[in-house]
């Protein structure tokens, strides 16, 4: 309904509404500035602790750094020595695909072959799709390659049958989650011991990264209450798509940066992120109706109401790197970005399920109940109800702000300006003796504060986007020792920052919300992800 109230408030507000409406737009985008300042901050801290981490693992790679340790981080290394080991770990890696290319998945799961622990460590779980037609031999093709590189290499066929699911990646996880803990529980592997690591299936894995999953399991007072959760970054094919997709995926990273630095625990992860099979099971894996499309932050979700509030999402400042779409052709390219936005924004079904749980909505009576301050068990977290509220508003904001911002900020002003104030009385739709700006002082303050407001609301973009740009650079260099990186011709990108805005945020949060009100269940499709074996090394 946002998506459908926020189109018809543009040109109703200032007709039928026109008191009513200046307030709304002064309390939406005050809130909204507010938010944006907010994240700015929070992607500042984020990208000083990414390029902390980065610079802490080369230095102690080249063995400096025993020279250079000072007294805070001897204590940090004290405090780390836990009565698990780090060998002790078991990663299972799940990477579910479908109609993926071959070379793709090879490359991700190389990367991980290359890890120091992988042959005594890692278990790789690839979860393929029944319904892809000739899967079986792709996935025994890819099963023969790294026969020795890995501890245990487990293949799932996710059947496409199944009753009440929504086809996805959310229900293959869920599969192969299933199907591989059990296969590891045969094989002797302890539970306690495993460490679930969701992926795509261009997901660039580094070793760092598994290495601080395993350093913050052991410095948390309770790891089977935590899900890990990266930045996402898009590095592998960035100059070779769209400046429109290419712009799309670096706000969409910034976004996800942001929201990690949250000192509550109360974040979302974003394509690929780690938990431990204990947290898995206690929550019963991973939904797969129509509700859990978005299985990233379905997962946390199911996580933190089923845990009574004490799950939390932990942060590891260490970037995955993943594929922009990409395919043969510009416009082919534009609406292969179009198309993922589409199924990314169908998400939208986290809102219904996060406001059930938390404020105990009952489909049976259809009536809210007042359990905002309910527990529902003697451990639940002290401070749940408080949670519930926060978490309720950042899906809130995750799902709703995509859906109204872009035609509010874009045609609210403007479009009230014309009827309010018309350039010919031809087209004059209101009689000035109603109009509230020109017969109330204060709606005509309200008016002036609004459109001083609106000069102010793409700053914090810019603001992230600068820091943004310098991250960028430390990061491809730093840890991905690339040659090639943003340079400042990259700010001509900038330019399409509108396009990306409409066509792959506006248009397809809304699409996604209108459907949603007829249509809970969509077609399977994948973005496209051209991948050169002689490209990509």
């Amino acid at each position: 309904m946002a998506a459908i109230g926020s189109i018809l408030l543009l040109p109703l507000g200032p007709l039928l509404i026109p008191k009513f409406y200046l307030v709304f737009l002064l309390v939406y985008f005050t809130c909204f500035l507010y938010t944006q300042v907010n994240h700015l901050f929070k992607f500042y801290i984020t990208a000083n602790l990414m390029t902390k981490t980065i610079r802490n693992w080369n230095q102690a790679q080249r063995g400096d750094d025993k020279s250079t340790i000072d007294d805070e981080a001897l204590e940090e290394m004290e405090s780390a020595l836990k009565p698990i080991d780090e060998s002790s770990f078991v990663h299972a890696f799940i990477v579910p695909n479908y109609a993926e290319p071959e070379g793709l998945l090879r490359d991700t799961i190389k990367r991980l072959a290359n890890h120091k622990n992988a042959q005594s460590n890692y278990v790789i779980i690839l979860a393929m799709e029944a319904s892809e037609v000739n899967y079986e031999q792709k996935a025994e093709s890819l099963a023969d390659y790294f026969k020795d590189s890995f501890l245990h290499f487990l293949v799932t066929a996710h059947p496409a049958d199944i009753p009440g699911e929504a086809r996805g990646k959310g229900s293959n996880v869920a599969y192969a989650a299933r199907h591989g803990c059990a296969e590891m529980m045969q094989r002797g592997i302890d539970r306690r011991r495993v460490i679930l690591t969701v992926s795509d299936s261009d997901s660039s894995i580094p070793e760092l990264y598994i290495k601080e999953v395993e350093k913050s399991f052991n410095q948390s007072e309770d790891p089977y209450f935590l899900l890990f959760a990266p930045p996402i970054f898009f590095s592998r094919n960035c100059f070779e798509v769209p400046a429109a997709v290419r712009m799309t995926d670096i706000t969409w990273s910034a976004m996800v940066m942001s929201s990690l630095s949250n000192s509550r625990g109360l974040s979302f992860p974003c394509s690929t992120y780690s938990l431990s099979m204990i947290l898995a099971e206690r929550v019963g894996y991973w939904d797969t109706d129509a509700d859990s499309v978005g299985e990233d932050m379905h997962m946390m979700l199911k996580c933190f109401f089923k845990t009574d509030g004490l799950a939390r999402c932990c942060p590891i400042f260490v970037p995955i790197n993943l594929t922009n779409v990409q395919t043969n052709g510009y416009l082919a390219n534009m609406h292969a970005r179009f198309v993922q936005a589409k199924r990314h924004y169908n998400g939208v079904a986290d809102l219904s399920y996060t406001l059930r749980n938390a404020f105990g909505v009952k489909e049976s009576e259809g009536q809210v109940l007042a359990t905002l301050t309910k527990k529902t068990s003697l451990y639940a977290s002290p401070s749940f109800w408080l949670d519930k509220l926060i978490i309720s508003i950042k899906v809130m904001e995750a799902h709703m702000i995509p859906v109204t911002s872009g035609w509010l900020m874009f045609a609210a002003v403007p479009l009230m300006q014309f009827i309010l104030f018309p350039p010919h009385s031809t087209v004059a739709f209101v009689d000035p003796a109603e109009n509230p700006i020109l017969t109330s002082e204060f709606y005509a303050t309200l008016w002036n504060i609004v459109k001083i407001i609106t000069i102010f609301l793409p700053f914090p973009l810019f603001g992230t986007l600068a820091i943004y740009e310098r991250l960028h650079r430390t990061v491809d260099r730093e840890l991905y020792r690339k040659t090639e990186s943003r340079t400042w011709r990259n700010v001509f990108d900038y330019i399409s920052l509108p396009i990306a805005a409409w066509a792959f945020m506006t248009i397809p949060s809304t699409i996604a919300c209108i459907k949603r009100l007829y249509k809970t269940n969509d077609q399977y499709i994948v973005a496209e992800k051209f991948f050169d074996d002689d490209r990509d090394q």
